[in-house]
């Protein structure tokens, strides 16, 4: 997958999360939405790479689906911390998403988590998405 597919891909689960959120499938929603941020890092990633391209197979350490780690492969980790340290809301919103796991398909999230989480995606001035978006 080049950079242009993850974000085309994170911008589209972020919606089916809504919808999901929506349609009161909280955990369903929840989980898409951290699945939105993981290919956002990803998008992060390629940039960094030949071609936009994501990271062949081979480089396993890239194939995780563990966000903070995804942020420092993609070397945000400074640009991170100044916007954390200048932001404490985009801090607060990093709080909430970066506890999401590829595991939290198999847990029974609930409305407040589903909504905190795409809350803290979506804020217009402070969010995650918001941020990423600047650096993939």
């Amino acid at each position: 997958m080049n950079r242009l597919e993850f974000q085309s891909l994170a911008t589209e689960r972020l919606d089916d999360a809504a919808a999901l959120l929506n349609a009161g499938r909280y955990a369903a929603a929840y989980y898409l939405s951290g699945y939105a941020i993981e290919c956002a890092l990803k998008a992060c990633i390629a940039r960094r790479t030949k071609q936009d391209d994501f990271p062949p197979k081979e480089a396993s350490k890239y194939y995780t689906h563990d966000l903070p780690k995804l942020l420092d492969m993609a070397d945000l980790g400074v640009a991170f911390k100044q916007e954390a340290e200048r932001e404490p809301a985009f801090r607060s919103n990093w709080a909430v998403v970066k506890d999401w796991t590829e595991e939290s398909r198999y847990y029974g999230h609930g409305q407040r988590d589903a909504e905190q989480i795409l809350a803290a995606i979506n804020d217009p001035h402070h969010g995650v998405l918001r941020w990423l978006r600047q650096n993939w």
